[in-house]
Formats: structure tokens, C-alpha cells, sequence
């Protein structure tokens, strides 16, 4: 059995594979789910020496089946959101203290010490309904930034607009977190030029606007912002942690978080580096559901394990986590 602390002191490749076969076997053993998607493929547990031998449960899963590796009682059930009608996934989590650690410790390692922003949240269409992943990490972000600026803002966009003046005026650091077409809307209703301001967007048209490839959407956020680059997350309801991409598109991961990126005709093999498939994560806090998933985004991995987001796989639903078209 792994330690669940073990996976937050991850400090070598040698050290990630180690522990993500660990979490294999005891997947293997504990997830009924994954190990019949295991046995179906005839997979011989005992040869599995590698991360790439090791099978990805399809992300599909997560909207048919109850994904746990344990008995545990479920503290939270995060839920995907979806247009009516649309099936939505739900991830089962039975230790909701190992979510908590893998959103605090990535920002820690990404931005360094929350108490330096003041925590600004446009996600009108994540707050207009219950079960939110990210709902869940920004609230407590913004109750951890301990600044009585930060705050959620749903479709109050005047009050958000002096807001993000007033502080960044004053040299306040922010962060602006926002679903994607709502920061359109919020610089179509006033251009700024920011200086002490970072933003993050999330993702994610909502059916409110048509997509846009990233170049074109980060262009007109650069300029509506007047910043030099927008950064996003990467993340999604089946994941406990999250990617975080600085500019240019390009994420990189926690220590505990690697993606693999499949051949678009064979799911079972891996294509080079710098070369567009399916994107495969390997996310080790998912401990207590499953750490190995396929999802249907299109990317490409790079040698210093860093990644990008290139659009979905045709006739998958659409859904917020920076997926962009091809």
C-alpha cells in the first residue's frame, strides 16, 4: 500500500514510477471497475514494469460507473458540468484532505505563498450549480489568501471592474480566475492596463460563444488586460490535481502528475515527443478512485515533461478544463 504522503514528496522520475506501479497493484486489487477494464484487456498485472504498459481507464468511465479503491465512506461527489440532457461524470472522493494538499502544495509551487494575492473569482457558470471541483479549491483559496478583497463575483462585472482597478492601482498582486467567455465579456465592458494582475483562465465556452483557437483567445485577453500573457489551469472533475500553464498554452505538472500522449489509431502505444494523440494522465492523488485515465483531449508532450492542449477528439461532449478546437 502507498502512503498517500508519500505521493507529495515526489522528487525524481525513478521516484514517480516507483510509486505510480504501486498505485497500479493496489488499484488493480481495490478498483472493481478498473480491474475488469484490466482484464478485459488481458492485462498480466506481474508484467507491468513500466508506466506505459500500465492500462488507462477511459475518462467515459467516470459517467457510468462508481471509480472508488476503497470502502471508505464518500466525503464529496464533484460532478462535471453538462448541457441538459448530457450525462455528467462523477468523481466519488473518500479523503477530500488529499485534494485540499494537491491544490495548496501546486499553487505553492507555481505562484508561492497565497497570503501575497488578493483572490478574484469570475465563474459564473461553475457557482450556478452544486458539485464544482474548482468551485471547491477557489473558495478555499480565497478564504486562505486570509484578504478581505478577495471574493467570488457572478454577473456583477461594474463592481468587478472598479474592483481589479482599485487593487492593482494600489500594487496589490491578484489573481483573476475565470471561466473563459466570461472574461471576454468582461473586457469587451472595459479595456485595462494591468500591472500587478495575473490572469488565469480556466476554460471553457459554456455554450455562451463560439470557441476560439488559444492564439486567438489569449490575444484578445492580452490586450483587453494589457498584460504580456494569460495563464491556465488544467484540470478537470475527474482529477484531483491540477496543470498549470504560465503562457504560451504550454502546462507543466506537479511532481505527482505526468501526462502520457497515446497514438490517435492505437490507444495502447505512444507517440514521440512534440507529436499530437490522446492525452493519457497519470494524476497519483486519485489514489482512492483511479490515478491512470484517458481522456478525450488532444495534445502534445515535450522532453522536460511539460505539455499542451490542442483541441478534443471529434463527437466528445464539450466541457470547460481549457479545451480549445483544433
Amino acid at each position: 500500500m502507498v502512503h498517500p504522503q508519500d505521493i507529495f514528496t515526489i522528487s525524481s522520475q525513478k521516484q514517480f514510477e516507483k510509486i505510480a506501479l504501486k498505485v497500479f497493484r493496489y488499484q488493480y486489487e481495490n478498483n472493481q471497475v478498473y480491474r475488469e477494464f484490466c482484464d478485459f484487456l488481458k492485462t498480466d498485472v506481474q508484467k507491468v514494469k513500466s508506466l506505459n504498459q500500465i492500462p488507462f481507464l477511459p475518462i467515459q468511465f467516470f459517467k457510468s460507473h462508481s471509480v472508488v479503491s476503497n470502502s471508505h465512506k464518500v466525503q464529496e461527489t464533484f460532478t462535471s458540468s453538462g448541457t441538459t440532457g448530457m450525462i455528467t461524470s462523477k468523481h466519488l472522493v473518500t479523503d477530500v484532505s488529499l485534494y485540499e494538499q494537491s491544490y495548496r502544495q501546486a499553487f505553492s509551487q507555481f505562484y508561492g505563498n497565497i497570503e501575497d494575492y488578493a483572490v478574484l473569482a469570475l465563474l459564473p457558470s461553475y457557482l450556478e450549480r452544486s458539485g464544482s471541483s474548482l468551485i471547491y479549491m477557489v473558495k478555499d483559496l480565497i478564504e486562505l489568501s486570509n484578504n478581505e478583497h478577495s471574493g467570488f463575483y457572478l454577473h456583477n462585472y461594474d463592481e468587478l471592474i472598479s474592483k481589479l482597478i482599485e487593487l492593482d492601482t494600489s500594487g496589490q498582486n491578484v489573481i483573476l480566475i475565470g471561466v473563459t467567455y466570461a472574461l471576454l465579456d468582461l473586457v469587451e465592458k472595459h479595456s485595462f492596463e494591468l500591472k500587478n494582475t495575473i490572469i488565469m483562465e480556466t476554460g471553457g465556452m459554456k455554450g455562451k460563444r463560439k470557441e476560439m483557437i488559444r492564439e486567438e483567445l489569449h490575444e484578445i485577453l492580452c490586450n483587453g488586460f494589457g498584460v504580456p500573457s494569460i495563464h491556465s489551469e488544467y484540470g478537470m472533475t475527474e482529477l484531483l490535481s491540477q496543470a498549470y500553464s504560465l503562457g504560451n498554452g504550454i502546462f507543466e505538472c506537479p511532481s505527482w502528475m505526468q501526462i502520457l500522449v497515446r497514438d490517435t489509431e492505437d490507444a495502447l502505444c505512444y507517440v514521440d515527443y512534440g507529436k499530437t494523440g490522446g492525452v493519457n494522465v497519470i494524476d497519483l492523488v486519485n489514489i482512492n478512485s483511479c490515478s491512470f485515465i484517458a481522456t478525450q483531449d488532444l495534445g502534445k508532450k515535450y522532453p522536460n515533461n511539460s505539455f499542451e492542449i490542442l483541441g478534443r477528439f471529434d463527437n466528445s461532449d464539450i466541457r470547460g478544463c481549457n479545451l480549445m478546437v483544433l
